[in-house]
């Protein structure tokens, strides 16, 4: 008579949210049922890799956030990165796109309140990171609005270039921005009541940051809103008197704002 095996005494598995839950919380103890090479539980194993795992997103903002880091220092830096881990894990496993929320959480953040102007660095430094990695496009060639008709140039519209972004701000987040990190040699009076505005874009290969005129604001986001040209420049005028349309149009087209034009 054949014997019966000995059944073995495997321990139960980590369902995918116990292991989630216990990965972001560093209180949290060990999942039941993750074990180590020789079959215990295994709390040191899993406290280097929870570790190694934030460590990793810091990292990550750090690199995405580079005048964010030195605005904060180092140190602070890293506590408030890995206060946002702990409340926003990643939903990609891309991790160039991790860091969308990271302005909003210091925005919220109390013991950041007393500095109100680090939000837009970090949202500048976002929409650079997003020009950069956005889907190619080639630049409208700036003769195309000569080519259009004097009774039908009030009426163009716009495309956007996919890599096009505006950022408005009471800060003055470009001196900020690039005292902190692209020119850090730079002699830069900041006043912390000049408020700036922001474009940002990446016609060939490289990001481009340009502070705009008076105005510019208004009248790009209004054309990126699909506004015709006429009525983004009334718009324009009308909240800022020193708006300047052949100027800030001039900027758009040399910076590769806009990616195609129609008239109809």
């Amino acid at each position: 008579m054949q014997s019966e095996m000995p059944v073995a005494d495997f321990p139960p598995k980590v369902s995918v949210g116990d292991f989630s839950a216990a990965l972001w919380d560093p209180d949290a103890e060990t999942p039941e049922g993750l074990i180590g090479p020789d079959g215990a539980i295994a709390p040191k194993r899993f406290s280097v890799y929870r570790n190694n795992v934030i460590v990793s997103l810091c990292d990550a903002l750090g690199q995405t956030f580079p005048a964010v880091t030195n605005l904060l220092g180092e140190d602070y830096f890293r506590a408030l990165a890995r206060a946002f881990v702990a409340e926003h894990p990643p939903s990609t496993p891309v991790l160039m796109w991790y860091g969308d929320m990271f302005a909003d959480f210091i925005e919220s953040f109390p013991p950041l309140q007393a500095y109100p102007y680090v939000p837009d660095v970090a949202r500048l430094e976002w929409a650079w990171v997003s020009a950069y990695h956005a889907a190619d496009a080639t630049p409208l060639d700036p003769a195309a609005i000569g080519a259009v008709s004097p009774d039908e140039v009030g009426q163009v519209r716009f495309e956007r270039h996919p890599a096009a972004a505006v950022l408005v701000s009471r800060w003055p987040v470009w001196d900020l921005v690039r005292i902190n990190r692209f020119d850090p040699s730079a002699k830069i009076e900041i006043d912390l009541h000049e408020p700036q505005s922001v474009l940002i874009t990446r016609p060939e290969f490289e990001v481009e940051v340009l502070l705009l005129r008076p105005g510019g604001d208004v009248f790009v986001n209004a054309l990126m809103d699909g506004a015709t040209l006429g009525g983004a420049a009334a718009a324009a005028g009308a909240q800022v008197p020193e708006f300047s349309l052949s100027d800030v149009l001039s900027d758009c087209l040399a910076n590769g704002v806009f990616s195609d034009l129609r008239t109809a």
